[in-house]
């Protein structure tokens, strides 16, 4: 039986035409059942243009007279737009009428709204934005807190291990996925109050393969499978790989445009740099799942396009078919038995 997924329309920066383009090419590839809330009078006819040829697609307007910008402060957008594109399709996933949530729009809103309308899994103080960082082993990486949290205590970034394992080990079908705490040594004597703190904690915490301290670099070795951090650094982090990655592709174009042999040398390598760009292509991996809410919402990058609208209808839909959430109250659950 085909799974429905829930898509913000009006979230990203160019919307809605992305968010109609990649609900149409996820429920062509996937086979997936996709609504898009936003305006019925905009959607409506962008989508019976992409549906001409292909009208057997399950793919429905939901009307929604609200949304949220980029501009709108979270907190506020949230408790005045109550019809807004994401209370009404996160309200599709509390009453199951929907099997996940996907939006590319406004992440403070989205995560807000998603504590709100969802609520917390038992035993889950705050929700994790996580997000997948490629490795030079050629598998996935996950890093969490990505920015759901400025400031986080050691119990928080506990939670977050149990999340990231249970992500890691379900959806990214990673056996016995290694989870690593981010600081700036391996040593335990390393690193600020809060990852000396946390350290025993995930040392004690029982059904994760706890590896210790692990330092930035090692995001991208495949040292370990799960990295742990507080939201702060998490976005520092996740910001400076994708400036990286812009530069490295961008540097990479214009040297092997510089020379007549260079060009020579660029088509005939054009394949593997093509499979380069793929790998640090963040549409590639769709958007990040925010972890720890009753429910599955993913939260894509603002100016994903069509292919990365379509791969973040496809994270959710996996996120949704995997035994995570309840994997996460039952790991903490019997933490708390044991304390």
């Amino acid at each position: 039986m085909p799974i429905d997924i829930v898509v913000d329309a009006m979230g990203s920066d160019k919307s809605p035409e992305p968010e109609v383009r990649g609900a149409v090419l996820a429920a062509r590839q996937y086979g997936l059942r996709v609504h898009l809330v936003g305006p019925e009078e905009i959607l409506r006819p962008l989508l019976r243009q992409q549906l001409k040829h292909q009208k057997h697609l399950d793919v429905f307007v939901v009307p929604a007279s609200e949304w949220i910008t980029m501009d709108d402060k979270a907190a506020q957008a949230v408790r005045s737009k109550r019809n807004s594109t994401m209370r009404m399709g996160l309200k599709m996933v509390r009453e199951g009428k929907a099997a996940g949530f996907f939006t590319a729009g406004n992440t403070g809103a989205a995560m807000a709204t998603a504590k709100m309308v969802l609520g917390m899994l038992s035993g889950v103080d705050r929700p994790a934005l996580a997000t997948i960082v490629p490795t030079t082993q050629g598998t996935p990486s996950l890093l969490l807190d990505v920015g759901a949290n400025v400031d986080s205590d050691p119990d928080n970034l506990t939670q977050f291990a149990v999340m990231g394992h249970m992500y890691a080990q379900n959806v990214l079908k990673i056996t016995n996925p290694r989870v690593g705490l981010l600081s700036i040594g391996e040593e335990d004597s390393k690193g600020n109050t809060l990852t000396r703190d946390t350290l025993p904690l995930l040392r004690s915490q029982s059904g994760i393969n706890f590896i210790g301290n692990v330092e930035g670099r090692d995001l991208f070795t495949g040292h370990c499978d799960v990295t742990v951090c507080d939201g702060f650094v998490g976005n520092v982090a996740l910001k400076s790989i994708e400036g990286a990655a812009k530069l490295f592709t961008t540097s990479l174009r214009e040297a092997l445009k510089s020379t007549v042999t260079s060009q020579v040398g660029a088509l005939l390598s054009r394949k593997a740099f093509d499979a380069f760009r793929k790998r640090l292509d963040y549409s590639e991996y769709g958007g990040a799942p925010l972890l720890g809410v009753r429910g599955v919402c993913i939260v894509g990058h603002g100016s994903s396009n069509e292919k990365a609208i379509m791969n973040g209808i496809r994270v959710a839909a996996e996120f949704a078919c995997a035994e995570v959430n309840s994997g996460i109250e039952s790991a903490l659950r019997a933490k708390s038995t044991t304390v």
